[in-house]
């Protein structure tokens, strides 16, 4: 399991080990981290992180361009840079090179009632602290 604190709210999220393997390990690696979480640019009703070029040695694995709310979906850059999306609503994944995907990893099955709020805070208020944490 995974836990996520975001702006005081939690979250507990599964493995989606069967579909995704090779990406939940890679990002089981970066764990424990901090970071802070925005509002999408282009994707609709979704919070990301950007990493910029930050490599996870990972390809398209369980890929989509609609990620649901709450299934957190990693893109490993490349035609756009590396970021790690976080769905509240409807979610079509794109940025300013165009459409792209991303590895749905996890699914969060605790707190997911509290993603529309995260997703308010980081619209109006700006950037907010997250923690992801292997439980």
């Amino acid at each position: 399991m995974l836990e996520i604190v975001a702006a005081g709210m939690r979250f507990v999220a599964r493995w989606e080990e069967e579909v995704a393997p090779k990406t939940v390990a890679a990002f089981k690696a970066s764990l424990p981290l901090d970071d802070r979480i925005i509002h999408c640019r282009w994707s609709g009703e979704s919070n990301w992180i950007p990493w910029g070029d930050r490599d996870f040695g990972i390809g398209p694995e369980n890929a989509t361009s609609y990620p649901h709310p709450g299934e957190l979906a990693l893109y490993p850059g490349g035609q756009s840079e590396t970021e790690l999306l976080m769905p509240y609503g409807y979610c079509n994944f794109a940025s300013k090179a165009g459409q792209l995907w991303a590895n749905h990893f996890a699914t969060i099955i605790e707190g997911q009632e509290q993603l529309p709020q995260l997703g308010r805070l980081t619209l109006w208020e700006g950037a907010q602290q997250i923690t992801f944490r292997a439980l």
